[in-house]
């Protein structure tokens, strides 16, 4: 058994997993110790700027100092941080890659969009086993780019990342409280030119089933579930009709922030982006039911994603 620590830093959250790997009879698990996750919007600003936001990077290196605390408390072996979206963008991006380093003693990788899809389906597939036969797409819905990922049970097939989420378009289009017709429509135009982007390289009308995972799409369940708080244990596994899922994220689009933020189960840190998701979400699942002529009808939610990726990966 191996304990390691994975760090994910996105443009909207930074996360930590210590976990313990076992192996037994050719099959590898994870088993968590400690998982959490704060809010620090490193990628606030980066789409209009091009640069890291200096409040951005201090939020950032205080969730990792704490992080770094933790990984010395619980004796972990090993230590892999993994940065995206955000960190890919910035001009900057050496000042927040000597910070990391100076926090948690190794190189913090700033990796590529195909390793990051690929990541996110190792997390994903990891718990949620793919049958023979099938052709899954995860979609890993971030702050600042998304990640579509074809993959059988022998692993993934065909990958692109794109530059949309949540936090990239809010501040890009969704200004107003809550958004305009008008606002939706330049969204939405973003978001299929970046879903045509993504079929270049990934086959989409092949998939047989869809995984959404990260924090919209995890929030965007707990909002269609009804949940009276965030439960984890609900949302992961949860298979809901896809006019269900594109109802739940209208609803939080049109909804106002007030609103939002007194749902049970809605993170503060994604009171203000969480319309974006569910507009992401919602126009990705409406064009897979049309590219697939309707054999896809549902959608499964996963609570592991990335980060259990990248746990994996150094185990």
């Amino acid at each position: 058994m191996t304990r390691v620590a994975a760090i994910d830093c996105g443009t909207n959250s930074i996360r930590l997993l210590i976990a313990d790997i076992e192996r037994s009879n050719g099959a590898t698990a994870l088993q968590d110790v400690v998982r959490e996750m704060r809010v620090v919007r490193l990628g606030q600003g980066v789409d209009a700027t091009g640069e890291l936001a200096p409040e951005a990077l201090e939020r950032t290196f205080a969730a990792t100092a704490d992080y770094a605390q933790l990984i010395r408390d619980h004796g972990a072996e090993k230590v892999r941080f993994v940065a995206t979206s955000a960190s890919r963008d910035a001009r900057n991006r050496d000042d927040f890659v000597d910070g990391i380093r100076n926090l948690l003693g190794v190189e913090p990788e700033v990796i590529s969009g195909d390793e990051e899809a690929a990541l996110s389906f190792a997390g994903a597939s990891s718990v949620l086993p793919i049958l023979d036969g099938q052709e899954v797409l995860v979609v890993d819905l971030g702050g600042g780019s998304t990640e579509f990922v074809l993959g059988t049970a022998c692993g993934v097939t065909a990958a692109k990342s794109v530059d949309i989420g949540c936090v990239r378009l809010t501040e890009r289009h969704l200004r107003d409280d809550p958004p305009t017709a008008q606002q939706i429509a330049a969204a939405e135009a973003d978001v299929d030119a970046a879903i045509a982007r993504a079929r270049q390289d990934v086959p989409l009308e092949r998939a047989t089933a869809v995984v959404g995972v990260a924090g919209s799409i995890t929030t965007i369940t707990a909002h269609a579930l009804g949940l009276a708080e965030y439960l984890p244990e609900a949302i992961h596994g949860a298979e809901l009709p896809l006019d269900t899922v594109r109802a739940a994220s209208t609803g939080l689009l049109e909804m106002p922030r007030d609103r939002r933020a007194a749902l049970p189960y809605m993170h503060p840190g994604r009171v203000d982006v969480i319309g974006a998701g569910g507009l992401v979400w919602r126009r990705i699942l409406e064009q897979l039911g049309e590219l697939t002529g309707g054999r896809i009808t549902t959608a499964t939610a996963s609570e592991h994603d990335i980060l259990d990726g990248i746990a994996l990966s150094i185990g």
